[in-house]
């Protein structure tokens, strides 16, 4: 097993990961992303946004989308993870945990503060997994969200 960032190269795997999540995740129609979006957002001039895969014997396993994020409180960057994903036939076999490892990992080599992420309320493999590396559920906090039509109209506003 590997983990390395991912290239230019891996766009075409990276929309397949992201595809995959999205039926895991009972939303595939909710996956509308593109290979152009993919690689402006993930290798253009100035990305935001990050990608570690895993990979087993040359095959990819999985992956880890990531951006930084800032606590005021802190005064520091912390790592936001978007999307882990490990493909069904390679799960149980610490993949996933070695991608959060990295993670923190990177975290504690630049002196960010925070490694956090969100996780679906009907996902209880993956709560009781994040509880055994002493990730906290932050249940005092209510996500809120504008998009779509809301987020246009609040714009003309």
């Amino acid at each position: 097993m590997t983990i390395r960032p991912a290239t230019i190269a891996d766009t075409e795997e990276m929309l397949a990961l992201i595809y995959e999540l999205a039926l895991y995740e009972k939303a595939p129609e909710e996956a509308k992303a593109t290979a152009e979006q993919i690689k402006e957002s993930f290798f253009g001039e100035n990305p935001q946004v990050f990608c570690e895969i895993v990979e087993v014997d040359g095959e990819i396993a999985g992956f880890a989308i990531w951006f930084l994020n800032y606590s005021t409180w802190l005064g520091k960057h912390g790592i936001y993870l978007e999307d882990l994903f490990i493909r069904p036939q390679f799960r149980g076999k610490g993949f996933g945990k070695a991608l959060l490892k990295h993670l923190a990992a990177i975290c504690e080599k630049r002196g960010y503060g925070r490694f956090q992420w969100w996780v679906l309320n009907w996902n209880e493999p993956s709560i009781e997994f994040y509880k055994s590396l002493g990730a906290i559920a932050m249940d005092e906090w209510t996500i809120y969200r504008v998009s779509g039509g809301a987020l246009t109209e609040l714009a003309k506003q």
